[in-house]
């Protein structure tokens, strides 16, 4: 196989100098279309101007068919002796390649089986390919070059080609929608000196100029909340996060994120807001409702039930564990009512990573429609506001589909003495080994105690809805360019 490959990119690059030879440019500088593939498709009768890369060849004689496409559309190309002169078939014949970009001039017609054609009348190789195109794309020992050369996967695979055109116009949709609704966009750094705005292990770094440790920010929050502070009522930002965690099918360090705030909104008015955007972003990119994940079909135009979270857990425990600040002390709960064993719950090392496993195993797993959880332990997110009848409990929901969390919002905490509070409280559980907790930040804490309205926050990850709505076993395989080792 590599023998034939090396073969095969000799005699391309002999060709390349037999080129030079002839006064032929390998590599065109521009070529002047009329329009595209796409576009040429609806201009029967009509003389247009296309380029694109060769995808498929058949040369029968004086006479043969070619394909080329974009990312977007793909056309057949009859090229002949009727039309191209003697010389220039044989260039055709003998120069250009599969998977060459080729400039086509000639008029379009439709075949005698109905294929729309364009009846080249020149053909102009614009740039010469050294590697040939893979024949099969398919298979574990292509997942490597799928995720490394991407480009191979658009070039040869139709649903990578769908993944990414619909993730743009998600990316596209989601923005237009904030705006339209009084959202401003702004940029926050990437680069900061605190971590915050999750509960998340970060990426550390060295500012050299500055002579400081940094991290990768793994989320907007605080800094959007400072817009809000600042008297920007409604403010997003769409970008990447950075978490330094384990890699699984679900997850990758690096991610995609759309997160926004609105002052004077609960989360009850987040709820209705997401619900109202999901299902309008299900009808414009998707053109449907309902999505078919994990063999079930799964309508969002409906009624979103709800979970408690708190007393389904508490059935489910069968006491309060919102009184319980032991982790041994649950644990053995846990084990007691035949949950999980020991081993099991090695790595929950507080209350709060132990509920939260609980949670996901056991709660979330088995929900399949779209069903809002809400009403959370104030353990688990120290940047939530708490509940007024119930300290103890924050003003939370998340929207679960499929066992998948696609979203999480809440009720801001904008109390500047309860914030801070919670964040030593953090401190705590990261000297009890809880590497996942956020650092007492000063900064946002100052902005705080210059004053902030009411306000509602929502995060929501772009690559795991992608994940979703096309039911791909893998997070990579809906990320452009994933970091491979």
């Amino acid at each position: 196989m590599e023998e034939n490959l090396s073969n095969e990119i000799d005699i391309r690059r002999q060709k390349i100098e037999e080129l030079k030879k002839m006064g032929e440019i390998p590599y065109k500088e521009k070529f002047d279309r009329t329009c595209t593939i796409h576009e040429a498709r609806e201009k029967l009768g009509e003389k247009v101007k296309i380029a694109g890369r060769i995808i498929f060849r058949r040369i029968m004689g004086k006479f043969g068919f070619c394909q080329i496409r974009d990312v977007y559309d793909k056309i057949q190309i009859s090229v002949g002796r009727n039309e191209l002169s003697e010389e220039d078939y044989n260039f055709y014949k003998k120069m250009i390649d599969i998977g060459d970009f080729i400039g086509v001039e000639g008029e379009v017609y439709e075949t005698q089986t109905g294929e729309i054609t364009v009846k080249a009348e020149k053909v102009t190789l614009l740039s010469k390919t050294l590697r040939p195109l893979p024949e099969k794309f398919h298979g574990i020992a292509d997942t490597e070059i799928k995720y490394r050369q991407r480009y191979l996967d658009l070039v040869t695979n139709e649903e990578a080609r769908k993944i990414f055109l619909t993730r743009s116009k998600i990316v596209s949709f989601i923005r237009r929608f904030l705006e339209d609704n009084g959202f401003i966009e702004v940029e926050t750094p990437i680069l900061q000196t605190s971590v915050s705005g999750a509960s998340a292990k970060p990426f550390f770094t060295h500012h050299n100029a500055l002579d400081i440790e940094c991290n990768l920010r793994i989320a907007t929050e605080t800094w959007l909340k400072q817009c809000i502070g600042a008297g920007i009522d409604r403010v997003f930002e769409l970008g990447k996060d950075f978490r330094n965690e384990g890699i699984d099918p679900s997850h990758l360090q690096e991610f995609t994120q759309v997160e926004w705030y609105a002052s004077y909104w609960n989360f009850e008015d987040n709820i209705k807001f997401f619900k109202k955007m999901i299902v309008e972003l299900f009808k414009t990119c998707l053109g449907t409702t309902k999505v078919n994940y994990q063999g079930q079909e799964i309508e969002f135009d409906g009624e979103w039930p709800r979970i408690n979270y708190v007393e389904t857990m508490r059935e489910l425990l069968g006491c309060d564990f919102l009184a319980i600040d032991d982790v041994d002390q649950l644990k053995k709960i846990v084990v007691d009512k035949g949950l999980f064993g020991y081993g099991e719950l090695e790595e929950c090392r507080t209350v709060r990573t132990l509920v939260d496993y609980i949670y996901k195993r056991k709660i979330r797993a088995g929900i399949v429609n779209p069903t809002i959880l809400y009403n959370y332990p104030a353990t688990l997110i120290p940047l939530a506001r708490r509940n007024d009848q119930d300290e103890r409990i924050i003003d939370v929901f998340q929207v679960v589909a499929g066992g998948a969390e696609l979203v999480k919002a809440y009720s801001e905490l904008v109390d500047p003495i309860v914030q801070r509070k919670t964040l030593e409280l953090q401190l705590e559980e990261k000297a009890a080994g809880d590497e996942e907790t956020m650092d007492v930040d000063e900064d946002f804490l100052l902005a705080m105690e210059h004053g902030m309205p009411p306000i509602s926050g929502l995060g929501f990850g772009i690559d795991r809805f992608m994940q979703f709505i096309f039911d791909c076993p893998n997070i990579r395989d809906v990320v452009l360019f994933p970091l491979m080792r």
